[in-house]
């Protein structure tokens, strides 16, 4: 069987809380229909779906890639500045390990509504990782956007030095002005930097039409109504498209198409089950068992 010839790199499953909405056994089964030979899950600050995933992807003959979205502080002071995400991918053992240290680093030292990592923390649990930029969201579009190309420079080149060639520029064209705008720029720093370019499409929903159902979920999830404007949102862009309408979309940059497949086949690692790991009692009376002692 031929394989389709792009694979999703950026997909929030339904343990994206409030936020996503693709169940885990639709996102596998999703990827088979479309003869995806992998697809990630990169949902907030967590990897609570992992092993269903692992497990759903395996029974339908399509390759898990763990991955994880991981904020890092806003740049800026303002109240209520969000965090500005990068997305993990875990390509073996050592990485998954990191993967999992980083996600409950930012529950434990920053708001668990919103997990963020420091960048210290990041580029020292650097090792079997691969980074992809963050694109519309991340940090480095940011800079582009306010006209900061020094300071995107220098971030770039301090991600470099701690991913080496697992770092990776993502690009987002999901219809707005603004990354139109930006995206020379970010062009400019692949070539200047010789780095690859990646096309992602974040997914949020399954299909176009349940945009509005999405939208809805988000406003609950704010406390906000739709009618608002100066609230988080996303586009009816952001759904599960199918391998020809991404490589439509890209058709002007087929590299960044064919480095999801790339990408995938350097990651090769799944969660298994294993049996529950219990604490081990410290000290023993002499003479009694644990069950004794405790």
């Amino acid at each position: 069987m031929s394989y389709a010839d792009f694979v999703h790199l950026r997909v929030h499953s339904a343990y994206s809380l409030s936020q996503g909405a693709i169940r885990v056994p639709e996102l596998a089964k999703m990827a088979q229909d479309m003869r995806m030979p992998a697809v990630a899950i990169t949902d907030s600050g967590n990897l609570f779906g992992a092993l269903e995933f692992s497990q759903y992807c395996s029974k339908s003959g399509v390759q898990p890639i763990i991955g994880c979205q991981i904020g890092l502080p806003a740049r800026n002071d303002k109240p209520g500045a969000p965090a500005e995400p990068v997305v993990l991918l875990a390509q073996n053992e050592v990485g998954l390990s990191n993967l999992q240290f980083l996600s409950s680093n930012g529950f434990q030292e920053s708001d668990p509504s919103e997990p963020v990592v420091q960048i210290e923390t990041l580029c020292a649990h650097s090792e079997g990782v691969m980074l992809l930029s963050g694109g519309t969201r991340g940090p480095l579009f940011h800079m582009l956007a306010e006209g900061q190309k020094d300071e995107a420079e220098r971030w770039l080149a301090r991600m470099h030095e701690a991913f080496d060639d697992r770092l990776i520029i993502e690009l987002h064209r999901h219809g707005l002005p603004v990354e139109k705008a930006v995206e020379p720029g970010v062009l400019a720093l692949v070539d200047q930097f010789g780095l690859p370019l990646v096309a992602t499409n974040e997914c949020f929903f399954p299909k176009r039409e349940m945009y509005e159902a999405h939208d809805a979920l988000i406003c609950i999830a704010q406390g906000r109504t739709m009618a608002e404007r100066d609230r988080w949102r996303v586009t009816p862009e952001h759904w599960f498209k199918p391998p020809e309408v991404m490589r439509a979309l890209f058709s002007d940059l087929p590299d960044a198409c064919d480095n999801t497949l790339e990408i995938a086949r350097r990651c090769a690692i799944k969660v298994e089950t294993r049996k529950p790991l219990l604490p081990i009692c410290p000290k023993v009376r002499e003479g009694a068992t644990e069950d004794e002692t405790l």
